[in-house]
């Protein structure tokens, strides 16, 4: 009769079938796997075989109830290819298979967006500094603060009180520092500078205060440039000299300045 349409294809299907050489034994091994013994059809002398009662199947072993002998005639037809799982084997997708935006390496995954971002990674560069000895600060005077003691620096990126950022690592940073100063009267004031490029970036006052020593906290984020460079420096007006003062030995950390590139 005529069609409205495309007119549908033929198709056929046939079974797998397999002759078994028997003997005196219970276990046989299969051409093509299989999920269970519901997926092949097995004849002895012609008789076909219960699944689960007389033999069992999973994979390519197939096993009987009872133990055959060398005279009888099995085969077995199979019913379906087993679909052992979905998902793929393991190792069998690399980066050629992968189709997104973007440039794919060892070091990236596909996001739902169908780009590729950065797998995490260290927030590198790091560094952390601090000071041996202690400092004296003349009257209305900007200094650079001297940190002469390195505990880490993974980039090799601070050097001469300064940090500047490597080639290939621009990006947003956090810096943080910590200054004790001895006081040296109760007039005049204090400031305490993230310096980059030269410029005074953000500031820290304090006015007269009346304290034997007391601590400058002090801690930001800037978007930073390849070269740029960013370092800690004080300015006081109290009429003396001020002692930055590191508290106790050298392993004490009154005066410290530390920093770290963050992640995305």
């Amino acid at each position: 009769m005529p069609f409205i349409g495309n007119q549908p294809a033929l198709s056929y299907t046939s079974f797998a079938k397999q002759d078994f050489t028997t003997s005196a034994t219970t276990s046989y091994t299969l051409d093509h796997p299989v999920t269970n013994e519901n997926e092949i059809a097995l004849f002895i002398n012609f008789v076909r075989q219960e699944p689960t009662t007389a033999y069992t199947a999973t994979g390519t072993s197939l096993t009987l109830t009872s133990a055959t002998s060398a005279s009888d005639d099995m085969y077995c037809v199979f019913l379906g290819k087993a679909v052992q799982t979905v998902n793929p084997p393991s190792g069998s997708v690399g980066l050629s298979q992968l189709s997104a935006t973007g440039t794919k390496d060892a070091t990236t995954f596909l996001r739902g967006d169908n780009t590729f971002a950065s797998a995490g990674g260290d927030n590198t560069p790091a560094f952390y500094a601090r000071a041996s000895t202690d400092q004296t600060i003349s009257d209305n005077t900007l200094a650079t603060v001297v940190f002469d003691f390195e505990n880490f620096d993974t980039n090799n990126a601070f050097a001469s009180n300064t940090f500047t950022v490597p080639s290939g690592e621009a990006g947003k940073y956090f810096f943080y520092t910590n200054v004790t100063y001895i006081n040296p009267t109760s007039t005049g004031f204090r400031l305490l500078y993230f310096t980059k490029n030269s410029t005074q970036y953000i500031e820290l006052q304090r006015q007269t205060d009346d304290s034997a020593r007391n601590n400058y906290n002090l801690s930001t984020i800037m978007d930073l440039s390849v070269g740029d460079t960013v370092k800690i420096q004080i300015y006081q007006s109290s009429g003396t000299d001020m002692t930055l003062n590191r508290i106790g030995g050298t392993d004490k950390n009154g005066i410290h300045f530390g920093g770290f590139k963050l992640i995305g």
